[in-house]
């Protein structure tokens, strides 16, 4: 399926006579190219080019006309310093020999992609993974991203919170609380209009999971330990599969935040959940979701080291989050942005 989606966004690209600085709406229908499909066609246009040899400022102006041919759009004869590249994409592309990836001079944007393309020792392009933003700074662990958007969780007395009995407005058209997944429907799959569960619904399928347990795989292994509690959202949501690529909002499909939390502290990366900016997924026949409609479910759970046990949950909408949660105050760090980029990141 991401085959062929993908092919029918580039021909539409080919078709619509726009550059690469032409502005589409994130999320556009027919123009945006979702993550995906987005990484899937990169990945069939770069893997496999030679760039041993070439000087570095020819290597990233070649890199570049491959990308341009990759999604369908014309080479233009000279590229415009604009920010990000590939502006109708909100697109960015970083070349790796290292797994230290520097930004410089620009914050992280939660709406931007950033392609990063491995090469090898040789100088051949070997990999291609899509991120956006808010997937980078989670990835930060050095501090350079000074502070991220957090939140404070005062544990209460109810095991059990729902705290917005009803989604946002601009949902009502797209909910079903009797939609049912078929097989090939993937939790990560953009949203579908008829395909979005109430957030009371989603309260009701979630519940039960307060009580379960699941191993631990250690302190350090937070991304393991949050694949466990994935794992059973998406069961007790009624999907046939567990899939999670690291995106905002993990279960893409719902538009839902998934958090497991141990400590008081939730992380919530570079955007507020209460903003109006737009999510990074596609568009809902002509309404596109905003991160105030995306809905989040957060477990607390204690460990003895060896076993999580699920004690609380609480779901919100991004608009009610913090008529629970306490907001601290947060700002994004301007300047040279490193990230070690993990050894499996590729």
């Amino acid at each position: 399926m991401t085959n062929r989606n993908s092919i029918d966004f580039k021909l539409a690209i080919q078709t619509s006579g726009f550059d690469i600085y032409s502005p589409i709406e994130v999320g556009d229908m027919s123009l945006w190219i979702p993550t995906l499909q987005l990484e899937f066609l990169l990945r069939e246009g770069l893997i496999g080019l030679d760039l041993a040899g070439l000087a570095l400022r020819t290597r990233s102006k070649v890199v570049k006309q491959a990308v341009c041919s990759a999604l369908g759009y014309p080479v233009p004869n000279s590229f415009k310093k604009t920010q990000p590249r590939f502006l109708g994409q909100q697109l960015d592309i970083y070349t790796q020999k290292s797994r230290n990836l520097q930004i410089w001079n620009e914050e992280l944007s939660s709406t931007r992609r950033y392609a990063l393309i491995q090469i090898s020792e040789q100088d051949i392009i070997i990999e291609v993974r899509v991120v956006n933003g808010q997937e980078l700074a989670n990835l930060d662990t050095t501090g350079t991203i000074t502070t991220k958007y957090q939140a404070g969780l005062v544990v209460g007395t109810e095991s059990h919170e729902l705290i917005s009995n009803l989604d946002t407005p601009d949902l009502f058209p797209f909910l079903n609380s009797n939609a049912v997944f078929s097989d090939d429907v993937s939790p990560i799959s953009e949203p579908q209009s008829g395909s979005l569960l109430p957030v009371q619904e989603i309260f009701n399928r979630l519940s039960p999971l307060v009580g379960c347990q699941f191993a631990d795989p250690g302190i350090d292994q937070d991304r393991n330990r949050g694949e466990g509690l994935h794992r059973l959202v998406c069961e007790y949501l009624g999907y046939s599969s567990y899939e999670d690529n690291g995106q905002f909002p993990d279960i893409r499909h719902q538009l839902l935040e998934v958090k497991l939390q141990t400590s008081p502290t939730i992380d919530l990366g570079l955007v507020l959940p209460s903003s109006a900016e737009n999510v990074d997924v596609q568009q809902l026949s002509n309404y596109h979701p905003k991160h105030r409609d995306t809905r989040y479910v957060i477990f607390y759970a204690n460990t003895d080291g060896r076993i999580v046990t699920l004690t609380h949950v609480y779901i919100s909408t991004g608009a009610d989050f913090f008529t629970r949660f306490r907001q601290f105050e947060g700002k994004v760090s301007n300047g040279k942005i490193q990230i070690p980029l993990p050894r499996n990141f590729f």
